[in-house]
Protein backbone atom coordinates (compact mmCIF):
# COMPACT_ATOMS: atom_id res chain seq x y z
CA UNK A 1 0.00 0.00 0.00
CA UNK A 2 2.72 2.31 0.78
CA UNK A 3 4.46 1.63 -2.14
CA UNK A 4 1.39 2.68 -4.24
CA UNK A 5 1.32 5.92 -2.42
CA UNK A 6 4.53 6.91 -3.15
CA UNK A 7 4.22 6.01 -6.53
CA UNK A 8 1.34 8.20 -7.27
CA UNK A 9 3.17 10.86 -4.97
CA UNK A 10 5.93 10.62 -7.47
CA UNK A 11 3.66 10.94 -10.75
CA UNK A 12 1.90 14.06 -9.39
CA UNK A 13 5.20 15.75 -9.14
CA UNK A 14 6.38 14.67 -12.36
CA UNK A 15 3.01 15.70 -14.30
CA UNK A 16 3.52 18.85 -12.20
CA UNK A 17 7.48 19.63 -12.58
CA UNK A 18 7.89 18.41 -16.57
CA UNK A 19 5.87 21.39 -17.75
CA UNK A 20 7.89 23.67 -15.81
CA UNK A 21 11.10 22.18 -16.41
CA UNK A 22 10.01 22.33 -20.54
CA UNK A 23 8.73 26.04 -20.14
CA UNK A 24 12.58 27.19 -18.49
CA UNK A 25 14.18 25.14 -21.07
CA UNK A 26 12.36 27.03 -23.78
CA UNK A 27 14.10 29.44 -26.17
CA UNK A 28 12.95 33.28 -25.28
CA UNK A 29 10.60 34.58 -28.30
CA UNK A 30 10.97 38.58 -28.86
CA UNK A 31 7.54 38.83 -29.26
CA UNK A 32 4.95 40.01 -27.02
CA UNK A 33 1.55 39.45 -26.89
CA UNK A 34 1.72 38.05 -30.57
CA UNK A 35 2.81 41.56 -31.84
CA UNK A 36 6.77 41.46 -32.91
CA UNK A 37 9.68 43.70 -31.89
CA UNK A 38 10.99 45.61 -34.40
CA UNK A 39 14.49 47.51 -34.48
CA UNK A 40 15.08 51.29 -35.10
CA UNK A 41 17.56 51.54 -37.73
CA UNK A 42 18.45 54.78 -35.47
CA UNK A 43 19.29 53.94 -31.98
CA UNK A 44 18.96 50.11 -32.20
CA UNK A 45 16.39 49.56 -29.86
CA UNK A 46 13.54 47.48 -29.83
CA UNK A 47 9.81 48.39 -29.99
CA UNK A 48 6.52 46.64 -30.38
CA UNK A 49 5.03 46.45 -33.97
CA UNK A 50 1.99 48.11 -33.18
CA UNK A 51 3.38 50.83 -30.84
CA UNK A 52 6.25 52.00 -33.64
CA UNK A 53 6.47 54.85 -35.82
CA UNK A 54 6.13 53.88 -39.30
CA UNK A 55 7.68 55.63 -42.40
CA UNK A 56 8.19 54.18 -45.68
CA UNK A 57 11.53 55.11 -48.01
CA UNK A 58 12.83 53.46 -51.51
CA UNK A 59 14.44 50.99 -50.16
CA UNK A 60 10.87 49.69 -47.78
CA UNK A 61 9.03 50.01 -44.63
CA UNK A 62 10.73 51.04 -41.73
CA UNK A 63 9.79 51.04 -38.27
CA UNK A 64 11.44 53.45 -35.23
CA UNK A 65 10.78 54.24 -31.70
CA UNK A 66 9.91 57.76 -31.97
CA UNK A 67 9.12 60.54 -34.62
CA UNK A 68 12.63 62.20 -34.00
CA UNK A 69 13.98 58.76 -34.82
CA UNK A 70 11.84 59.06 -37.83
CA UNK A 71 13.26 62.20 -38.54
CA UNK A 72 16.84 61.96 -38.26
CA UNK A 73 16.96 58.83 -40.47
CA UNK A 74 14.95 60.52 -43.15
CA UNK A 75 18.23 63.29 -42.87
CA UNK A 76 15.84 65.96 -41.94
Amino acid sequence: MRLAVLGIAILLVLVVLLPLVRALRAPRRREVAGDALVKDPVCETYVVRSRAVTRRFAEGLRHFCSAECARRYAGG
